[in-house]
């Protein structure tokens, strides 16, 4: 587990990072995400203590990188955003190298052909490492991050320099190593995020914008709770059928899309989720309900909206409970 504590980082008047605190529970990856000059990469470096903080604390596995470095380090895997290579070697004499240097005590051949396997570098093990592209100089990077089996793994734009099939395979192994380690992801690449992570943390002039899942931040920053659905049968009928759904503020049809197919825009009352009742009026009427979708906004448009606003700040889901009882209070 990774435990930030009111995390502050100063070069002279400037805070770079100014006194953030989230958690990453064991077997959750974490999205890390920020503009350039947000405090990102200083956040990810005091984590992994590459630079010291000006207070507060980054824990992992219950250690103070600050106070036990040496012991917080081990528990940590980390591909900085440029690979760590010693290119005049090869790949295979690179990581027996690194695992001489994390003094590992796993078994050395299955363990670095485990290693390889999962990175898909075997095939280059005995080539040099500047000769290789740009892509598998990245996956010897993650394979290095890997060595040792640390239960803590911090990647910073893992997949830059893949090609689509690259990348497809470097997030299902994303994904599989999130179920036995925790893994903070940074990525400039959004819809990976979205596919891989469990929750995303924005980061912003140096403190934490926003913290929660995708499809909560969606609905938090839009205060949009649309639905396009795409039906079959009578218009009329159709409109007038919607309009009942409880939590309904408004049904509008849009243009003919197929002979006898209408699209029709749905936007429900905040906290109403509307879905289960469009299909079952569809379903007594036997209309076909061809597709439907949110118009909730993208991570992307999340994103944007949050790094370039004026000081917006989306408190995660806990805060927002602690906010309720104090107005009940």
């Amino acid at each position: 587990m990774i435990e930030v504590r009111n995390l502050t980082k100063h070069y002279g008047d400037k805070h770079a990072v100014n006194d953030i605190s989230f958690t990453v529970e064991d077997g959750e990856i974490l999205g890390f995400l920020g503009p350039n000059g947000a405090g990102k990469s200083t956040t990810m470096n005091m984590l992994t203590g590459y630079i010291s903080s000006t207070s507060g604390q980054a824990l992992i596995n219950g250690v103070d990188i600050l106070e036990d470095p040496i012991k917080a380090k081990s528990y940590i895997g980390y591909l900085p955003e440029i690979p760590p290579l010693y290119v005049d070697m090869t790949v295979k004499s690179y990581l027996q190298y690194v695992y001489d240097l994390k003094k590992c005590k796993l078994p050395r051949r299955a363990h670095l052909n485990e290693v390889m396997n999962l990175t898909k570098v075997n095939d280059v093990q005995d080539r040099i490492i500047k000769n290789l592209s740009k892509g598998y100089k990245q996956r010897v990077g993650l394979a290095q991050a890997l060595i040792g089996n640390p239960p803590v793994l911090i990647l910073d734009e893992p997949t830059v320099g893949l090609d689509p099939k690259q990348i497809l395979e470097i997030r299902t192994l994303i994904k599989k190593l999130g179920k036995n380690h925790t893994v903070i992801l940074s990525s400039h690449i959004l819809s990976e995020i979205q596919a891989v992570c469990d929750r995303i943390i924005i980061i912003n002039h140096g403190v934490v914008a926003a913290h929660d899942t995708t499809d909560n931040l969606s609905r938090n920053v839009s205060n949009d709770h649309r639905i396009i659905a795409r039906i079959e049968g009578p218009r009329d009928e159709i409109v007038k059928a919607l309009r009942n759904i409880s939590g309904i503020k408004y049904v509008k049809a849009d243009m003919e899309r197929e002979p006898g197919v209408y699209e029709y825009e749905l936007e429900a009352t905040p906290g109403s989720d509307i879905r289960r009742e469009i299909f079952h009026i569809a379903a007594e009427h036997d209309w076909p309900l061809l597709s439907a979708r949110s118009a909730e906004m993208t991570l992307e448009d999340v994103f944007l909206k949050i790094t370039m606003g004026e000081g917006i700040v989306i408190p995660n889901a806990e805060d927002q409970a602690e906010a309720k009882k104090g107005e009940k209070a």
